[in-house]
């Protein structure tokens, strides 16, 4: 069994996260640590990363905290609260998504909340 366990730093702030075992997530582990800039999309961060992978039991409504991939934008996404595609106050994905992990800490919301597009992101392990 892999330590799944990953840091993510963002304002000055390092949230933890755990990944599961899809195939997705697994790449992901391979690759950090990896710095990029942040896009928002309501309530998600989403950013490029160097990973491909095929669609991994998709899912487009997702719960607070989740982390997921996209593939159509090699993506990395993280949910903290609606988005504009939400019928409720869920998550929704822009299209059915992989969910690969989950924020470990809720109260680390409001650091996401605040988050800007072109923002540092950091992901290491």
């Amino acid at each position: 069994m892999r330590n799944n366990k990953i840091k993510i730093k963002l304002s000055g702030v390092i949230l933890e996260a755990e990944l599961n075992q899809t195939n997705a997530a697994i790449k992901i582990m391979d690759i950090l640590s990896l710095k990029t800039n942040i896009n928002r999309w309501g309530n998600e961060i989403y950013f490029k990363i160097p990973v491909n992978e095929q669609l991994e039991d998709g899912i487009e409504v997702l719960e607070e905290g989740s982390i997921a991939f996209w593939p159509p934008g090699n993506a990395f996404c993280i949910f903290f609260g609606p988005t504009p595609s939400s019928t409720d106050n869920k998550p929704r994905a822009a299209s059915p998504v992989t969910l690969i992990g989950k924020l470990t800490d809720i109260s680390d919301f409001d650091i996401l909340k605040g988050s800007a597009d072109g923002q540092k992101i950091e992901l290491f392990k």
